[in-house]
């Protein structure tokens, strides 16, 4: 079974943190005293992790990951989803990312544009309203896609 589950501002957050750890590197940071994280479960085993926060008008997703062994299965996807719900959730205008280039182009796939580049990083943006978190922006009688593709691939 695949689940997600939210860790909320000042929850113990030992589980987000061994998926940054494994996958990034790194521990808990200055950010995280101030951010919601999102653990996603395969078989109760966390597998990939991400983290919310608001910064400076915007809705920031960040140190979103999954475990090298769990990749290619649609956990990443559904990271993103649930990040982007739960900063819909609380009436989202504007949610950026900072990515590196080589991974801009799976975070564009749900909308984001480069918005400005620091080096090998970029800072992508989207407008809370251009959120869709389906091919059929949930107007499913009319979906030109009416297959397996408006659920994530974690959930098939």
């Amino acid at each position: 079974m695949v689940q997600g589950k939210w860790f909320p501002m000042g929850a113990e957050i030992s589980e987000p943190l061994a998926v940054r750890q494994q996958v990034f590197g790194r521990q808990r940071d200055a950010l995280d005293s101030s951010a919601q994280q999102v653990v996603v479960y395969k078989e109760n085993r966390p597998v990939g992790a991400g983290r919310l926060w608001w910064s400076e008008g915007a809705f920031m997703l960040g140190e979103v990951g999954v475990l090298e062994s769990e990749r290619g299965q649609g956990f990443g996807d559904l990271l993103v989803r649930l990040l982007l719900f739960k900063a819909l959730t609380h009436s989202a205008g504007t949610i950026q990312l900072d990515a590196p280039k080589a991974i801009a182009p799976f975070f564009a796939r749900y909308g984001f544009a480069p918005l400005q580049e620091s080096g090998d990083v970029l800072r992508m943006s989207i407008a809370g309203k251009d959120v869709q978190l389906s091919h059929c922006g949930g107007n499913c009688a009319e979906c030109a896609h009416p297959s397996e593709e408006c659920v994530p691939k974690a959930l098939r």
